[in-house]
């Protein structure tokens, strides 16, 4: 029983610690022609796509993959720190945490999709880098996080 009362403290601190090595280590490798490569990480791709003119992908990016990770932890950091309501009433962070586990994986997703894109075109081959491991492994934790977090059913 007493490990399980760290489980939640620990999972809140590596979840941070890992979307916070996500956003800044390398996420994937691209290599053109054998000669050139790029490793970008997830701020690289979204201030590149902000300086090519793509502005608008640049925030729906920005904010899937960034913005709303950290909303999501910060709101689960505030419910599992935070006293129980007496009268049974919920508090807004419990009301919002659904919400927010409805889009869960979205922000992975997105990511997931960016490399699918860069090897179907068929301009550079992209193999994952650590950036991408941490960034899962945090949304992952996160997921489990909120799970346990959430209410049992009376």
């Amino acid at each position: 029983m007493c490990a399980m009362i760290l489980v939640v403290p620990a999972f809140l601190v590596l979840s941070a610690l890992f979307l916070a090595f996500g956003l800044v280590l390398p996420l994937v490798r691209f290599e053109k022609l054998y000669f050139f490569d790029e490793t970008p990480s997830l701020i690289d791709i979204v201030v590149s796509l902000w300086q090519q003119g793509s502005g608008g992908l640049a925030v729906l990016v920005g904010l899937f993959s960034i913005v709303f990770p950290v909303i999501k932890l910060f709101g689960i950091a505030m419910e599992a720190t935070a006293p129980a309501q007496s009268g049974g009433r919920e508090n807004w962070i419990a009301r919002l945490l659904p919400i927010l586990g409805k889009w869960s994986m979205m922000d992975v997703m997105l990511v997931a999709l960016v490399i699918v894109a860069a090897k179907t075109s068929g301009m550079a081959s992209a193999f994952t880098q650590p950036g991408l491991w941490f960034y899962t492994a945090s949304a992952i934790m996160t997921g489990l996080l909120q799970m346990r977090l959430q209410p049992v059913p009376k």
